[in-house]
């Protein structure tokens, strides 16, 4: 498998971020930042849209968490695959900028047990995910409509800055993508 030079990704995504090419305007997908929590050529991949805030906590969706430690939990749009399910995850970084280790798919008594030993971890909590089936994100590589990136901690703190994120992380990318990502919706604006 050959890709261009902008996407050398290792034997496995994991881990991995993607950033949807301004050119893609699938509405699932627009200006998006994708974390990809499980990736390989012959099972698929799954992700979650990292830069898509709901506007509302936990204690919004499920009166029960009203009080708790957790009610405060922010809540993303995960993508648009069983979007009536919910996913729980957290992050603990590391000494590296981009070294983190990722519980996804947790239960809430694993997230307050990863809290209590370390009060530094963030949890997030994502309505839906994101899923290719084999060999689907690997086409998609290949059309250019992502670019592959690493997640670190800088950009993990201010997913709630929405596209103005996706824009910069994008934009550091190459001067090209900057170009893009400046680009107006509506060239006649321009």
């Amino acid at each position: 498998m050959k890709f261009s030079e902008r996407h050398q990704p290792a034997s496995t995504l994991s881990g991995a971020i993607l950033l949807s090419h301004p050119t893609l305007t699938d509405p699932n997908f627009n200006k998006t930042i994708v974390f990809l929590s499980a990736h390989s050529e012959d099972q698929g991949t799954l992700g979650v849209i990292l830069n898509r805030p709901l506007g509302q906590k936990l204690a919004d969706l499920d009166s029960s968490f009203d009080g708790k430690p957790f009610g405060e939990t922010p809540v993303y749009e995960g993508g648009p695959v069983e979007k009536e399910k919910l996913i729980i995850a957290a992050w603990e970084w590391m000494e590296s900028p981009n070294s983190f280790k990722l519980y996804f798919g947790i239960d809430m008594q694993k997230a307050e047990q990863l809290r209590v030993d370390n009060p530094n971890v963030r949890v997030a909590c994502f309505v839906g995910h994101s899923g290719w089936s084999p060999g689907q994100l690997e086409s998609e590589l290949k059309e250019n409509a992502w670019v592959v990136s690493k997640l670190d901690k800088e950009l993990f703190a201010r997913l709630e800055d929405k596209q103005i994120v996706w824009k910069n992380v994008l934009g550091s990318v190459s001067d090209e993508l900057r170009f893009l990502a400046d680009a107006p919706e509506d060239p006649e604006l321009n």
